[in-house]
């Protein structure tokens, strides 16, 4: 955000705990400098929300509010709530009618324990933006998998590689027919900051999901987090899209596609999938990534 004087205000602090080369912090400070507005977040449970907000310390300067696990989608839904009561009733000040809500968490908050919320939020059609940070796992708990965990992913609890396919959740939540539904990663600044200040102008529920490396559980040196991040778009394994008002939209297709090993070679979590004897495996994620692209392109090209 800016002041008068158009100097940059940042609203997320450094000094946080998160870990070297987590790209969390990088697509949280760029969603809260989108706009000018006041914002105020509502936090689940997981790595954001411990090494932001651990008592008695913050790195947010703005309004923000530490939830359940797997009700962030809920609490700012009854902000949202509240404030739409006080400005009926003419009890807010010029800059409060300005206020934006924001709900955050992590795939496990967003994409399993608190999946039904996220989608009753929707349903109730709660003004407010709705981000999933999503590194591919229970990272805050040890690296567990979860519904977005990858094809073949080696976790915690599944060693040898997870055997299912990871659930779609920006065209789960496109399903409902919100306004604004987009995919993004934390390395691709400008999509981010541009899809962030579009959902904030919308008047009705949005949805972000936010690709963002995890270097502890992914096992990639923390420096090239980022370079990963722009690998996984150049593969298709993490299309940049978006879904506003039913129209699909791929906002950045591959000049020259590059194989699923580039976006996988140097992240140990994939080593086993590298090996020659796992050569069929590897060209079963090839193919599932590929379909996946196909069927947005699809989409893509349906006509309203």
């Amino acid at each position: 955000m800016t002041n008068s004087k158009n100097k940059t205000i940042e609203r997320l602090a450094s000094g946080h705990r998160m870990c070297p080369g987590c790209s969390i912090p990088v697509a949280l400070k760029t969603i809260l400098n989108s706009i000018d507005d006041p914002i105020i977040t509502s936090n689940a449970t997981g790595c954001s929300e411990i090494c932001f907000g651990m008592y008695p310390f913050t790195a947010f300067k703005t309004p923000w509010i530490h939830s359940l696990f797997e009700n962030s989608p809920s609490v700012i839904s009854g902000l949202e709530a509240l404030w739409k009561a006080k400005k009926r009733k003419k009890q807010l000040s010029a800059q409060e009618k300005k206020i934006k809500f924001l709900s955050i968490g992590g795939d496990g908050a967003v994409s399993d324990i608190g999946f039904q919320w996220l989608s009753g939020a929707l349903e109730r059609n709660t003004n407010a933006l709705f981000v999933c940070f999503d590194n591919e796992g229970f990272m805050n708990t040890g690296n567990q998998r979860s519904s977005s965990t990858p094809l073949f992913s080696s976790t915690s609890t599944s060693p040898s590689g997870k055997l299912n396919q990871r659930k779609p959740l920006t065209e789960i939540m496109a399903a409902h027919k919100i306004p604004f539904s987009a995919q993004t990663t934390a390395a691709h600044f400008a999509d981010l900051k541009q899809k962030a200040k579009k959902a904030f102008s919308i008047t009705g529920p949005c949805f972000l999901n936010i690709l963002c490396s995890c270097p502890t559980n992914w096992k990639n040196n923390p420096q090239e987090s980022l370079e990963i991040l722009k690998k996984a778009v150049e593969t298709n394994f993490w299309p940049l899209f978006e879904v506003e008002n039913g129209k699909w939209k791929i906002n950045q297709k591959p000049i020259k596609k590059l194989p699923i090993e580039e976006f996988l070679k140097k992240q140990k979590r994939f080593n086993h999938l590298l090996k020659p004897e796992n050569k069929v495996l590897l060209q079963k994620l090839q193919q599932e990534v590929d379909q996946n692209f196909n069927d947005l392109l699809a989409m893509e090209n349906l006509k309203k």
